[in-house]
């Protein structure tokens, strides 16, 4: 939807600025433009041959133009030429441009002196020309700063250098165009992704790739998604790229509606230092399938402070109140830990092992999923209604444990423990404890998301580590462990006292189904756990009596077990986001971010969030949702805009992963004409009062 409203503003753009320029050329000097322009014939021209001249533009300081192909916004040049009669003017010829991003945005553009050259057939009989009759063109241009724009005119008469002067400046002129490729390219449409295949010398370094498009669209409903990033590999002699593709929409009336799909497409292939790229043309054709590199323009630290800071976030991750659902879990392990040395040993490695293999798990098939296309990041697994409906499951029977409704041995924590359980509560607690990103754990996932696999999953690895060091230090401390009290009939009543925050949890997961998944469909959840409890509570009263128990729970959950298999999925509907909040926010929308701190020029608080995040809520109740964090926004002007991540939302994902951001909480602070602020993961409401008390 981005896509298809940005191109409709392109657009009316245009078609505003070109209705601005016509009075305007003939009220404004030439002298007067942000981008002064001339236009020189590099020799005098002969019949029957080819006459080249050059548009010489000149942009002041803080200003550029614009490239062919504008990118997301501004205008390419457009010419109205008087030439004499026969003579023709060919296709404008222009250096390569530089990438310009703003809130999201690409723009194609020159930040300094460049020159266009124009090809001029001369006819047989054309040849000397007049004072009378001179040759001239009625140009139109944008020149923009990062704030403004300005459309510019000037009617620019030829001129005509004397044979025998200085050295020609149109060698240098050639010099800043990239050269056509001897070979054709060929290109493809798979899906989303438009690919090329870029005849290339394998022995030519083309570091930095970018390739730029000349066609403003590809087909009657996609262009190139300029501000995506591009992928590039290689096969031998040939340089693959793959270059996302965005729809835009139009009217059905529209002169594009029945645009046919391009049968060639141009442009440039950018690459090493500033200026150096090479032109081709694409033909449709076969395009090999390599590996691909994704590039991207963030930079992830070094590798030993992302392993840092993933420990640390991991660590920290211990006192987030998205754990607090699983602290009872820990508890019980803690309580454990002083019955004997190797005892509590055993059970902190066995906890650590259960914790880091979970997120191992965990980070891999993100990866795994990424690599596939699909759009997810940290905690994804929260965003799948099965995945959501399997833990309410085991927070019940969790639950229910605690309250000594039944004996779990092996699996969960038990008055007997052991490594076997360690390692249970260890899988669960990773599981369970890592949906909502704490402090420092937002870069070093972030970053994940970009590092080759094996440097990725250390990074998962040092997080699960941090979230277990305080129990491998307990298990390997025995002064830290001494502090704890000693086993004893205390630690049932605890046990007992713990089932209520694992309640809690099970009411908490109950309700993120209803918004993930619609109230029939959690109804239908809510049954299967009934059963579920109706079975354990059977269970353990055969439990009590020492009888055979477990098949009696079998006889119990198989038809509610069976029944859900059939309901559940019937039941899932995908409701519409929706939370209540007191500052009325907009819906997350790039163009729209960029229409309101650019075009209108207001602040704007931006925050992610998601249902399933517990931090988040915190957040949410403590220090935005506040009466006085409301005042200061109604009075400083401030626009509000949320984006909810509680159902998977591609455009949510890769705004979250251009932030260096892996999951939820995220907090942007936008001031026009200055690069946004991303605010600490956990809020006051201080912080925003006084950022909108500056404005």
């Amino acid at each position: 939807m981005r896509a298809r409203v940005m191109d409709l503003f392109r657009y009316l753009l245009a078609l505003l600025l070109l209705v601005v320029a016509a009075p305007l050329a003939a009220q404004v000097p030439q002298s007067a433009n942000n981008i002064a322009a001339d236009l020189v014939a590099e020799a005098p021209p002969q019949p029957g041959e080819e006459m080249t001249v050059a548009f010489l533009f000149s942009p002041n300081e803080g200003w550029h133009g614009y490239w062919s192909n504008p990118g997301d916004a501004g205008l390419g040049m457009q010419l109205d030429w008087n030439l004499p009669e026969g003579w023709v003017a060919g296709e404008p010829q222009y250096p390569v441009p530089e990438k310009l991003v703003i809130a999201g945005l690409m723009n194609h553009v020159y930040e300094h002196d460049y020159a266009v050259l124009v090809p001029i057939s001369v006819p047989e009989d054309g040849g000397a020309l007049s004072l009378d009759n001179p040759i001239s063109v009625d140009a139109e241009w944008l020149a923009c700063t990062d704030q403004i724009c300005v459309p510019e005119s000037a009617t620019l008469t030829l001129r005509i250098p004397q044979a025998g002067g200085a050295d020609n400046p149109f060698t240098g002129y050639r010099a800043q165009l990239p050269p056509m490729i001897d070979s054709e390219a060929r290109f493809s449409i798979t899906g989303d992704v438009l690919r090329l295949a870029i005849p290339l010398p394998a022995s030519m370094d083309a570091a930095n790739p970018h390739v730029f498009i000349a066609q403003d669209r590809i087909s009657a409903d996609r262009r190139v998604a300029y501000a995506d990033a591009q992928a590039f590999g290689r096969e031998g002699d040939v340089l693959v790229a793959e270059i996302p593709l965005a729809d835009l929409m139009l009217p059905p009336d529209s002169e594009f509606a029945a645009f046919d799909p391009l049968a060639q497409i141009g442009g440039i292939l950018a690459y090493g230092e500033e200026g150096q790229g090479i032109r081709f043309e694409a033909a449709p054709g076969d395009v090999p399938q390599v590996t691909m590199e994704r590039l991207n323009s963030y930079v992830p630290p070094p590798l030993w402070w992302l392993a840092i800071a993933a420990l640390a976030g991991g660590l920290l991750l211990n006192l987030m109140p998205c754990v607090f659902p699983i602290l009872s879990l820990k508890a019980m392990t803690l309580a454990r830990a002083g019955e004997s040395e190797a005892g509590a040993k055993r059970e902190a490695l066995a906890y650590t092992a259960g914790v880091v293999i979970a997120c191992l798990a965990i980070g891999g098939l993100l990866l795994a999923l990424r690599a596939a296309g699909e759009q997810v990041g940290w905690a994804f697994q929260l965003q799948e209604p099965g995945v959501v409906v399997a833990l309410f499951a085991l927070a019940a029977l969790i639950t229910a444990n605690f309250a000594g409704v039944f004996e779990l041995p092996s699996i969960a924590i038990t008055q007997k423990g052991g490594r076997t359980s360690s390692f249970a509560t260890g899988l669960l607690a990773a599981f369970v404890a890592t949906p909502c990103t704490g402090p420092f754990m937002a870069v070093a996932l972030g970053a994940a998301l970009l590092l080759p696999t094996a440097q990725a999953l250390l990074l998962f690895a040092m997080l699960g580590l941090g979230l277990a060091l305080p129990f491998l230090l307990l298990g390997f401390v025995p002064a830290l462990r001494n502090r704890l009290p000693k086993p004893g009939a205390w630690m049932d009543r605890f046990r007992k006292l713990m089932a209520i925050p694992m309640g809690v949890t099970a009411l908490a997961l109950l309700w993120l189904l209803v918004q993930i998944g619609g109230r029939p469909f959690a109804i239908a959840a809510l049954v299967l756990v009934a059963g579920l409890v109706l079975g354990l509570a059977v269970t353990g009263r055969l439990q009590k009596l020492g009888k055979m128990a477990w098949p009696a729970f079998g006889l119990i959950a198989a038809p509610f077990v069976v029944g859900a298999a059939f309901a559940l999925p019937a039941l899932h509907e995908r409701p519409s986001a929706s939370a209540e909040s007191i500052h009325d926010p907009l819906d997350f929308d790039e163009f729209g971010l960029m229409e309101i701190t650019q075009s209108q020029g207001k602040p704007v608080f931006l925050w992610f969030t998601a249902d399933w995040c517990v931090t988040c809520k915190v957040n949410e109740s403590v220090a935005i949702e506040r009466e006085e964090v409301r005042a200061a926004f109604e009075d400083a002007g401030v626009v509000t805009m949320r984006g909810d991540w509680t159902v998977r939302d591609e455009a949510i994902t890769r705004f979250l992963t251009e932030q260096g951001a892996a999951g939820v909480p995220l907090y942007l602070w936008y001031v026009p004409n200055k690069e946004p602020e991303q605010l600490p993961q956990v809020l006051t409401p201080g912080m925003l009062v006084e950022r909108a008390e500056s404005l």
